[in-house]
């Protein structure tokens, strides 16, 4: 998975095919709607003037509108792998007051925004078979890949799946350790300020549910969506679920408390989105009419409204600052 999306000049993500939109292989939120960074911006104006990260940030709108709707922001830097996305972000937001860095700050103060990021950590597929867990590697054994399943017998890894993986014969599913390992450097380096996980995604007793026996990994290639990760290296993205509750212990465990927790559409509608397109000029009814068709794909149950979820985890002051987001919180269900 690695080297299928992130190989110099081979993997999806450092290739230069168009990726996100309507021209590329899937459509994230900021390419369907201005509000969604809108309000993104509205709901962590109670930061006061702080500064902004973004991790991944795709086309750069996310970025163009969050800046576009915020007058707090002191500044809005992005770490981004992809060379290509990189050159596409800084042509967008060309007058923007946006830096690129190449790594991790040591310290980061302010807010993290992670959107659609955590899905495409490369992860592991482990299943349960004859009484034991085994790990799939890729092998080649010619012209092509096919998965070849080896013992998974210590570490950290299967200490994971021991305590994750339902004993059913057959059941296989991800672990995304690197991620983990992510969050957990994330809040490691955070001093004061919020890091906030949009993606799709289940706390983990939904993510393993017995019925779940094939797992999350799915590949968006030209707008559809299949299930062969071996196929068309380095021209499909590859993707997986977020198990929620492994990526909130990874960020407790290293010194962060838990904002809140809900689906994508609790978020918005807290945040305002709603005002926001009320308050907004529309220059023709055909305008309005895209516009909403756009927010309700966001808001949606049957769309993105409940399969995505919003994280928050922060410390310091932003934890009293951004104490409203109590009332929709759903940490329970982690």
């Amino acid at each position: 998975m690695r080297a299928a999306l992130y190989a110099s000049g081979l993997g999806y993500y450092a290739a230069g095919a168009t990726k996100l939109g309507v021209g590329g292989d899937f459509v994230t939120a900021p390419e369907m709607s201005p509000f969604f960074g809108a309000a993104l911006a509205d709901a962590f104006a109670t930061m006061g003037a702080t500064r902004a990260l973004e991790l991944g940030a795709g086309s750069g709108k996310l970025a163009r509108d969050f800046l576009g709707a915020s007058d707090a922001v002191q500044s809005y830097s992005i770490l981004e792998v992809s060379a290509d996305l990189r050159e596409r972000q800084q042509t967008l937001l060309a007058g923007q007051h946006v830096t690129w860095l190449d790594a991790l700050p040591d310290e980061i103060e302010g807010l993290v925004i992670a959107n659609e990021v955590l899905d495409a950590v490369p992860c592991e597929i482990v299943r349960f078979h004859d009484g034991h867990y085994q790990q799939a590697r890729v092998a080649v054994p010619g012209d092509s890949f096919y998965w070849r399943w080896q013992p998974l017998l210590h570490g950290a890894l299967f200490d994971a799946a021991k305590l994750r993986i339902p004993p059913i014969d057959g059941y296989t599913t991800e672990i995304n350790l690197e991620a983990e390992a992510l969050v957990a450097t994330l809040a490691a380096k955070l001093t004061d300020g919020a890091l906030c996980f949009i993606d799709y995604g289940f706390p983990r007793r939904e993510f393993y549910l017995p019925d779940r026996s094939t797992g999350t990994l799915a590949c968006h290639y030209q707008q559809r969506v299949h299930f062969a990760p071996l196929i068309l290296a380095g021209l499909q993205d590859i993707t997986a679920h977020v198990d929620f509750t492994a990526i909130a212990e990874a960020a407790v465990d290293a010194g962060a408390s838990v904002i809140s927790y809900s689906t994508q559409a609790q978020f918005l509608l807290h945040s305002g989105l709603l005002k926001r397109i009320e308050s907004y000029s529309f220059a023709t009814v055909a305008q309005r009419a895209t516009a909403l068709g756009a927010v309700q794909k966001l808001l949606s149950p049957a769309e993105m409204g409940e399969l995505f979820k919003v994280l928050i985890v922060g410390k310091g002051a932003a934890i009293e600052q951004l104490a409203a987001f109590s009332t929709l919180d759903q940490s329970y269900r982690l």
